[in-house]
């Protein structure tokens, strides 16, 4: 099959992924072999392939936003059927025993593997994922609207959990890409008021199109304090730009699995008054089974765009600032994607 490999770490500008042939992978006991549609390209794979994160081992196939349909089962999988059309997010597997597991925070198993991470991902034609940590696509999404929601749409609704955030109260997003834009849409179905910082006037743009109540950079003064704030931007100065209008008792949640260092801030300021300042590491399979099954209905289609979004986008220039990155039809086109994006020619989306 085809593949693409991370060798080594390098900048993305020194073309890091190659396009090889290898063997097509067989399913263990427990595991599905997937043939794969579509994989979406997300902020997380470039800081894999340019060497910022730990735990990584090349080589690796990276990739963990993946639609495919399942080609071939282990002799003990019986959860699917052949030509089930599957999803793979980037919690892989997980021990299921430990302390975490049980307590339903799998996402923070100390064996826990993520997909394109410590196993091969979805930039291939094939990959195998265990059957239990795959999964179920509604026919209400095509591929295209459902790749995303692997990632940025699954951390997204759990940054919102962690966030406290209750129906009426006023929500603070920070940064407007991928997991901000599905956020928002859940957000205004639970009746928040959602008001969105960003540096960006098209990303604003989208986000009132998208419902929110008002919008501004991180250095405006909102018209009331927020309840609570996610911040999806990896830029620490944001933490304590949404501390500066957080209400009291309010939670701050940080949505990244890489944030820039955080200055140091002035205690009574900033977080007095019973302000929460937390992390999201991760997602568990609750997470993504709840965002694919019960919110369909307002999510299926696709979001409203920017009026120029038809212009094209550097891979490079979009997952570094934060653009909704659109899914890629991998079996069909990696050859052509990756060969744009390292030759730095302008690409939004590639079909097969």
């Amino acid at each position: 099959m085809k593949a693409m490999l991370l060798k080594k770490f390098a900048p993305i500008d020194q073309n890091p992924l190659q396009l090889v042939d290898i063997p097509k992978p067989e399913p263990e006991p427990d595991e599905v072999l997937l043939r794969i549609k579509v994989c979406g390209v997300c902020h997380t794979d470039l800081h894999t392939v340019e060497g910022e994160l730990p735990e990584v081992k090349p080589p690796i196939i990276p990739g963990h936003q993946v639609v495919g349909t399942v080609e071939k089962q282990g002799e003990k999988a019986s959860r699917f059927r052949e030509g089930d059309r599957l999803g793979v997010a980037w919690l892989y597997s997980s021990c299921t025993q430990c302390g975490y597991c049980c307590r339903e925070n799998e996402n923070l198993c100390e064996s826990a593997r993520f997909t394109g991470y410590h196993v091969n991902g979805g930039y291939a034609e094939y990959m195998v994922v265990p059957e239990k940590f795959a999964y179920d696509i509604p026919g209400i999404f095509s591929d295209e609207e459902a790749a995303p929601l692997l990632c940025a749409g699954i951390i997204g609704y759990r940054a919102l959990r962690l966030s406290e955030i209750k129906p009426g109260q006023r929500l603070g997003l920070y940064g407007f890409g991928a997991s901000a834009h599905v956020a928002i849409q859940v957000a205004v179905h639970w009746g928040c008021k959602v008001y969105v910082f960003s540096r960006s006037q098209e990303h604003r743009e989208l986000a009132e199109k998208l419902g929110a109540v008002w919008s501004g950079t991180s250095k405006d003064e909102p018209p009331a304090r927020m309840n609570s704030s996610i911040v999806f931007a990896p830029a620490g100065e944001l933490v304590l730009d949404a501390l500066r209008v957080l209400d009291k008792g309010g939670t701050v949640a940080l949505a990244g699995i890489y944030m820039t260092p955080i200055p140091e801030m002035d205690y009574m300021k900033y977080l007095y008054h019973e302000r929460t300042l937390r992390s999201v590491a991760n997602a568990t399979r609750q997470d993504g089974e709840e965002l694919l099954k019960s919110q369909p209905r307002f999510l299926s289609g696709r979001p409203p765009r920017p009026s120029n979004w038809k212009k094209r986008i550097r891979p490079s220039s979009f997952s570094r600032r934060g653009r909704s990155a659109a899914p890629l039809s991998s079996r069909f086109q990696l050859k052509k994607f990756f060969k744009i994006w390292h030759n730095k020619e302008h690409v939004s989306q590639v079909r097969p």
